[in-house]
């Protein structure tokens, strides 16, 4: 019996030493495996939340650290403006040619003004005050009457404030830059050389990737991040657009980054309005830390006055503050810059001249209107 007895407490003894051992080991390999850390979604990331109505889910948003913007010279306007002036230049020859000032000089400036955009009000306006002027005397011949065609038309551009605004505050607090327009008129593009013309100042520049609908968005814009040395967040395709430019100004806020460029979509798919999307943008876009200081239209030149309807829209929904004039350098309507500053009443801030980084420029109403008038 004592034997039995020896036996059963030299099996407990070895069963307690063998769960001793695999605890140790358990408790060594927990240890070892890494803690997953949760991280919290893009809308409930502000101080002041947001309702379920504006961002109704995380957009799964990525940050992407690129490196030195490229350089670039700036192109001039006379350089790049050759359909523009040519649809002008022949008609200003022929009435430099004649011997004065007749009926079918007025009725060449009409048709030139008209041709190349200007538009019906301003063009008769331009007109009017000329022809007092000639039957007042004060202009007796063709040269000096189309000198002061050309000074009438720089004096109606000069009065717009287009500088970009970019306002002073706390570190964490980003301007933004809100960048609106439909499909095809160069948004994305635009929002690419923008962060290269604002990384050349010396400015820190983060994108938010808003259109979410359009195929390979978000791809276009890394790239031109990556080019411009800039930041970017990116949502997954199909997301709010909303949630994924908040999380951008969110993400710029806590890396103090002075600006944030956002793009929005120019279509969504057939279930969602267009308009009521931009308009929710502009709203969240409000909510965070950062300030939207500007909303910028972006418009093709080659559309010409087809181009104005939609401008109303999305300067009724966004609170437009500028226009950027795309593809300038390709369009013989460069005239459309009058309509868009007199009938809509913004000042055209920015004009694409090329296809490349440093091809879009601050515009300059003196230098456009003489690349118009130069032979």
């Amino acid at each position: 019996m004592p034997s039995i007895f020896l036996v059963l407490i030299a099996v407990v003894v070895i069963f307690g030493v063998a769960a001793v051992v695999v605890g140790r080991q358990r408790a060594k390999a927990v240890a070892a495996a890494p803690v997953a850390t949760p991280i919290a979604p893009a809308a409930t990331r502000s101080p002041e939340p947001i309702a379920a109505a504006e961002v109704e889910a995380e957009p799964d948003t990525d940050v992407e650290v690129d490196g030195e913007p490229e350089s670039f010279e700036r192109p001039r306007f006379r350089d790049r403006m050759a359909k523009s002036r040519a649809a002008l230049v022949g008609v200003f020859s022929g009435v430099r040619g004649r011997a004065g000032i007749t009926n079918e000089t007025w009725d060449d400036l009409e048709e030139a003004l008209l041709r190349a955009d200007v538009g019906v009000r301003v063009t008769d306006e331009l007109l009017n005050g000329l022809r007092a002027r000639v039957k007042a005397k004060e202009l007796t011949d063709p040269d000096a009457l189309l000198d002061a065609l050309q000074a009438d038309m720089i004096g109606r551009l000069s009065a717009s404030d287009r500088a970009l605004r970019l306002e002073p505050g706390e570190a964490d607090s980003p301007n933004v830059w809100l960048f609106v327009g439909v499909n095809g008129v160069g948004k994305t593009t635009t929002i690419g050389k923008v962060g290269a013309q604002q990384r050349q100042l010396g400015r820190t520049v983060l994108m938010a990737a808003g259109d979410t609908f359009r195929a390979a968005a978000a791809e276009q814009l890394a790239t031109w991040a990556q080019r411009s040395g800039s930041e970017l967040v990116r949502g997954n395709e199909g997301s709010d657009p909303s949630a994924v430019i908040f999380d951008g100004i969110e993400s710029a806020s806590a890396r103090k980054i002075e600006l944030v460029l956002a793009d929005t979509a120019g279509r969504l798919h057939n279930k969602t309005n267009l308009m009521e999307e931009l308009r929710k943008v502009r709203r969240v876009a409000g909510k965070g830390r950062g300030r939207v200081t500007e909303v910028l239209l972006v418009i093709d030149a080659t559309t010409g006055q087809n181009g104005l309807a939609q401008a109303r829209q999305f300067a009724e929904a966004t609170e437009v503050t500028g226009v950027v004039l795309t593809k300038l350098d390709g369009s013989a309507k460069g005239g459309i810059v009058f309509a868009i500053e007199t009938e809509l009443g913004l000042p055209v801030k920015l004009v694409g001249l090329g296809e490349t980084i440093g091809d879009l420029v601050d515009f300059d109403p003196t230098e456009f209107i003489e690349a118009l008038f130069s032979e």
